[in-house]
């Protein structure tokens, strides 16, 4: 650890070992000594920083700050006053700002330091706590020019409190400079809708997450921090398909088939019609913004094997085409949902990359469909194990990633617990996908609501639940109101079959 400096209004320059007793660089912007921090040359944005205090600082240092003939650190336990005046110190010379921890000495040896401010020693400390033979004034530091910048900059933070974050948002400052357009914007959330709407005014400039929010850690707050930066927007804004208060109502079936679901009652025309009638009897109920679905049948349950036998009739991608076409064009998402029969969802999933590849395209898996070998359908209800649905998942967030896609819906029908195998082991923390269950029972109120209390009992954290109205099946089918108003907790996803 460091010596310190007592008091928020205290600096001292100090060296480290190997380090010369120097003042902070100062003097006029035409000074080299001035200069400060030597930025990374062309950095990866984003650049995200998760962790606590400490780390976040360090992380940033890393990702943006090549080399600094000095630095400003602060004590761990610094009052907040005391960390507010480190940061401005660090911002006005132009040099990154870092908490001291136990991986202090190699960033610092990293950057090649010379000169060291150290601030902010708890006020009990000061008495027995050597700080060098020098005590400043703020007047020098504060007389400093500060670093200017011709372009905006965004910074996202993500945990509850910026004061955390203080010392790496400094370093960010001190590095890129400042300009009147740049926004600090706290979000649990980078994707967060208001957030994405400032990010995206800010189109081509800089991007800088810092924190580490309660379900983005590490390696998901880069991806969700990636996907705020430069994904494709879904056709309705945003990133996030289910986020916020967004809630869908989808026509479940096959194009052209009406006994399989009201989508293949009437054209792709028409059928965009009536799932916007339905939205709009929805947004008369909640305060919730509503949003037009389709579900499509693309594989079908076959009572005959086909010429690869596997009991599942698959569709050509390019029939989909139109209707995904013009599901864009209108706001309406899609899901394609899987009735594998005897070949694995994987492989069928596969099959419909280049539709899955629509920003608006997320993907369902039927397992009362997937047989085992030896299996018929309609003679059993079938299921899948949590492994497989797994393989699935990575292979999708991995198309997400890869292609800059925003989030996807992925979703799993059940009714009987026996459909989803060891479902306690089923992820739901990939931020390239919000991940829904869908309850399909059927009946009489009080039997949906038994088969609705069964699936979505001890479910995953982060998991979202789906609800489906049977028009034939049901007796009576739910009324928008009571979809919306009796059914708890209030489902996200409601499609009509």
């Amino acid at each position: 650890m460091l010596g310190w400096v007592a008091g928020a209004g205290a600096v001292g320059a100090v060296g480290l070992a190997g380090c010369t007793s120097v003042e902070l660089p100062g003097g006029s912007p035409d000074d080299e000594a001035a200069a400060g921090a030597v930025p990374v040359p062309d950095p990866t944005w984003p650049v995200v920083a998760a962790g606590d205090a400490a780390a976040s600082a360090i992380a940033v240092s890393a990702a943006l700050v090549d080399s600094s003939p000095a630095a400003v650190v602060v004590h761990p336990d610094a009052p907040e006053q005391a960390v507010t005046d480190a940061a401005a110190a660090a911002v006005a010379a132009g040099v990154p700002c870092l908490v001291d921890c136990p991986d202090l000495g190699a960033e610092l040896d990293r950057l090649g330091v010379e000169s060291v401010l150290r601030m902010g020693a708890p006020d009990e400390e000061a008495g027995g706590t050597p700080f060098g033979p020098a005590v400043t004034s703020r007047e020098g530091v504060d007389d400093l020019p500060p670093v200017t910048r011709d372009a905006p900059l965004r910074v996202v933070v993500t945990t509850p409190d910026e004061p955390t974050h203080a010392a790496a948002l400094a370093t960010v400052r001190a590095v890129l400079g400042q300009h009147e357009d740049s926004e600090v914007l706290e979000a649990a959330d980078p994707r967060e809708d208001e957030v994405m709407t400032t990010l995206r005014l800010l189109d081509d400039t800089p991007l800088v997450v810092l924190g580490e929010g309660d379900h983005l850690g590490g390696d998901a707050l880069v991806v969700a921090a990636a996907m705020a930066a430069r994904a494709t927007e879904l056709p309705t804004g945003g990133v996030l398909p289910l986020g916020g208060d967004r809630r869908m109502i989808a026509l479940y079936g096959h194009p052209g088939v009406p006994g399989l679901g009201l989508l293949g009652e009437q054209d792709v025309d028409a059928s965009v019609e009536r799932v916007t009638d339905l939205v709009e009897e929805y947004a008369q109920t909640t305060g919730d913004t509503f949003l037009p679905a389709f579900e499509i049948i693309a594989t079908i349950a076959d009572s005959s094997p086909g010429a690869d036998g596997d009991y599942s009739s698959e569709g050509d991608p390019s029939t989909y085409r139109p209707w995904v076409d013009a599901a864009h064009d209108d706001g309406v998402y899609v899901l394609l949902d899987l009735q594998s029969g005897r070949a694995d969802f994987l492989s069928q999933a596969k099959r419909y990359e280049e539709l899955l590849l629509e920003p608006h395209v997320g993907l369902a898996l039927d397992p009362e469909w997937r047989l085992e070998p030896g299996q018929l359908p309609l003679e059993q209800i079938g299921h899948v194990e949590v492994d497989e649905v797994e393989e699935v998942a990575d292979w999708l967030a991995e198309l997400v990633r890869e292609h800059d896609l925003p989030q996807k819906v992925f979703m799993l029908h059940q009714f009987q617990l026996q459909m989803l195998r060891d479902r306690d082991q089923l992820r739901a923390d990939r931020p390239e996908l919000v991940t829904v269950v869908h309850a399909d029972g059927h009946g009489t109120p009080e039997l949906k609501q038994q088969t609705w209390d069964a699936v979505r009992a001890e479910l995953p954290d982060g998991v979202e639940l789906g609800w489906k109205n049977f028009i034939d099946e049901d007796t009576p089918t739910f009324t928008p109101r009571q979809t919306m108003l009796d059914v708890r907790p209030r489902p996200r996803f409601v499609s009509y079959q």
